[in-house]
């Protein structure tokens, strides 16, 4: 990958997002259509890794999101912001903070 910019990454909004709603999309086996709190509004997007979670595991989760990535169409769906995750042979591990971070906290 090549080098970016300290101006690339301050060009990302970082946030600490809550997961508050999942359900399965249906014929989809990889996707879950979600609903994630980032303090001053909640937004549809569609959360890989359906084959290796249940929707219910991960509602409540504090993760890590990019809240201005454009939207993106996914299976008729609009996704509005991404998780961050690491890769660890295709399967998703959602970038999560373990202390009381309030929803909407910018990342730096």
């Amino acid at each position: 990958m090549p080098n970016i910019s300290y101006d690339d990454f301050a060009k990302l909004d970082l946030r600490i997002a809550k997961i508050i709603h999942t359900e399965r999309i249906p014929g989809k086996t990889k996707i879950i259509k979600g609903i994630i709190d980032l303090g001053e509004e909640k937004r549809e997007i569609v959360i890989g890794g359906a084959e290796y979670y249940k929707p219910e595991e991960l509602i409540g989760k504090t993760v890590v999101a990019i809240a201005n990535l454009e939207p993106r169409k996914i299976a008729g769906l609009e996704s509005n912001a991404m998780l961050l995750a690491a890769d660890v042979n295709d399967k998703p591990f959602w970038l999560t903070v373990k202390e009381e971070v309030p929803v909407g906290t910018k990342i730096k």
